[in-house]
């Protein structure tokens, strides 16, 4: 049986760890709204804010790994105690991921400023990114709640933010189609929805790993996906 003092010591230890996983989560939260929002506004004050604030998003990632290895040395957990701990870890990669995309969008942003702007397609991006941080706060609070049906909700609801992204990509391509004038904006903002749609898979990752922390196993069915587009194949960093 397990010491007592031992058990709550790993408890007080998990719950620090699990407080830095909250506040980086409203980090990325954040992020992803004012790196939307900037783009639409033009907003260079803000974009430059996103880029400052990721690193300490960066830090925070490098905060919970040290503390994790801490935790695994000095406690040495188990069964369901070790899950947590995994766990934990590897939704701290996937929100430092998806911070890493919105600095990326921000950064896109100082380069756009200059170019014609495209009907539409800012606010469209916005929707996008909008999706896809309400799926961010689910999958945080199915996992503070230890709700699989709920992260079950957020992985499904990934499909809706592909056909955003697919719907933008062939929006983009008919602007560049009918003035040439039009592709060096599209080429870029092109790369932002794909940034968003990546964000949406590293959120349904977070999901996923709720499922796993609740029921013990990882989904065993492939995730719901969009229409692909032929550019899909793409790697855009």
């Amino acid at each position: 049986m397990q010491d007592p003092h031992i058990s709550a010591a790993f408890d007080r230890d998990l719950e620090a760890i699990q407080a830095m996983i909250m506040k980086m989560g409203g980090m990325v939260e954040a992020a992803i709204v004012e790196a939307a929002d900037s783009l639409e506004r033009r907003d260079m004050e803000m974009a430059g804010r996103v880029r400052l604030n990721d690193k300490a998003i960066d830090e925070l990632e490098e905060q919970v790994n040290e503390e994790v290895a801490r935790l695994l040395a000095l406690r040495s957990p188990v069964a369901s105690d070790l899950r947590t701990v995994l766990s934990v870890m590897k939704i701290s990669g996937n929100l430092e991921r998806v911070g890493d995309y919105a600095k990326n969008i921000a950064k896109r942003t100082a380069v756009l400023i200059d170019l014609p702007q495209v009907d539409g397609a800012t606010s469209a991006i916005r929707r996008m990114a909008r999706a896809v941080e309400a799926m961010l706060k689910d999958a945080l609070d199915a996992y503070i709640q230890r709700d699989a049906d709920l992260a079950e909700d957020v992985r499904n609801r990934d499909v809706e933010v592909d056909q955003m992204y697919n719907a933008l990509f062939r929006e983009f391509l008919t602007h560049m189609m009918e003035d040439p004038r039009n592709i060096t904006s599209c080429m870029h903002l092109h790369f932002i929805a794909k940034n968003i749609e990546r964000m949406g898979d590293h959120v349904t990752s977070v999901s996923e790993q709720v499922i796993y922390l609740v029921t013990g196993e990882a989904p065993d069915d492939e995730r719901p996906k969009g229409d692909s587009t032929a550019y899909e194949k793409l790697e855009i960093q």
